[in-house]
């Protein structure tokens, strides 16, 4: 990945929905050779999707959760046995596996109190690898898209 490369990640991290011919104006290419370098930046799974940013609230999500989950077991299987259940659920946004006290962090949306604690007690708390749950609210937060650039030495292309 060269500077070009990185150059066009960075503005569609900021703005996936860039036409083809702003881009390439952007970084200085012809629009033939900027689609040919997103197309092999997808294909090289440096680009793996674009997705809409949707208020919350508009869907009738009302409250947002983490729940910290401990299991009471650590082999490979079952932790992403436990994983690739979890995601499936359609409150659960996001699952990040972690090291510390805690097994798993998962970031929830649901409409109330109620709604999260039904969710808590009938998803989680019932499987038998759960061996705990905590529960913090979100009240706000803020989120960056754009990761840094931590390629040490990105060339230019070459000519």
């Amino acid at each position: 990945m060269d500077r070009i490369d990185a150059e066009i990640v960075r503005l569609l991290q900021n703005d996936g929905r860039l036409s083809n011919k702003a881009l390439a104006a952007r970084v200085g290419l012809a629009p033939s050779t900027c689609f040919e370098r997103v197309r092999q930046l997808r294909a090289g799974g440096v680009i793996t999707g674009v997705h809409a940013e949707v208020r919350p609230q508009a869907l009738g999500v009302g409250l947002e959760a983490m729940y910290f989950i401990s299991l009471n077991k650590h082999s490979r299987d079952a932790v992403e046995a436990f994983r690739r259940d979890i995601e499936l659920i359609a409150e659960v946004r996001a699952v990040y596996l972690v090291a510390g006290r805690y097994d798993f962090l998962v970031h929830v949306a649901v409409r109330d109190a109620d709604h999260l604690r039904d969710l808590a007690l009938d998803a989680f708390t019932v499987r038998p690898e759960v061996t705990g749950i905590e529960t913090v609210l979100i009240f706000d937060h803020t989120r960056r898209y754009a990761l840094p650039n931590l390629l040490a030495g990105a060339v230019d292309a070459p000519a």
